[in-house]
């Protein structure tokens, strides 16, 4: 899993933040990013892609992720900013977000094949770099567990969608309460 940031230290960037996302599939909720800068000794077998872990697991790592990173951003992009401006470009904004809340000098960011621009330091899009490079899976981690929580807040301002159980992805339940109770305005 280090062998991404490895390969950019043995270049000379020793403090490298991951960026990732959550939120762009589903049919409801806003996206989510995170961006996470871990010191360069930190080593746990256990993170991965969020998408590979169960939701037990990843609200385990939560808290391990946030006490051992040397600064981390959380944020979000609204539906209104993902309807004006599109999924892609609404991810962009909420990494970008996320980026500003390091508290930490960087000099290099990892995004899961994101590219971004307007930033001083080097951005690197790595494709399924959420599977390659621990920075960017433990940012993966971030954003998925705090957007789910999100959802199931908004699970307790309409129960009747069930977001607490599919956290706003098209399931056939989704659909069906979708098809019986239109779209939340």
């Amino acid at each position: 899993m280090l062998e991404e940031e490895q390969k950019y230290r043995e270049e000379g960037f020793s403090l490298i933040v991951g960026v990732d996302e959550a939120g762009r599939g589903p049919l409801a909720g806003p996206v989510c990013a995170a961006a996470c800068l871990l010191p360069a000794n930190f080593l746990n077998d256990e993170i991965n892609d969020s998408k590979q872990l169960t939701e037990k697991k990843r609200e385990a790592l939560f808290p391990i992720i946030k006490k051992n990173a040397l600064s981390y951003g959380i944020a979000f992009a609204s539906v209104s900013e993902i309807d004006e401006f599109n999924i892609y470009e609404a991810t962009k904004i909420a990494m970008l977000r996320a980026i500003e809340q390091i508290r930490v000098p960087f000099d290099l960011v990892l995004t899961d094949a994101m590219p971004l621009k307007g930033l001083a330091k080097p951005v690197i899009p790595i494709i399924k770099g959420d599977a390659k490079a621990e920075c960017i899976a433990a940012a993966s981690i971030l954003a998925k567990v705090t957007r789910d929580h999100v959802m199931m807040e908004l699970d307790k301002q309409y129960p009747q969608y069930g977001f607490k159980k599919h956290k706003g992805y098209g399931t056939k339940g989704h659909l069906a309460a979708l098809e019986k109770y239109g779209p939340i305005e």
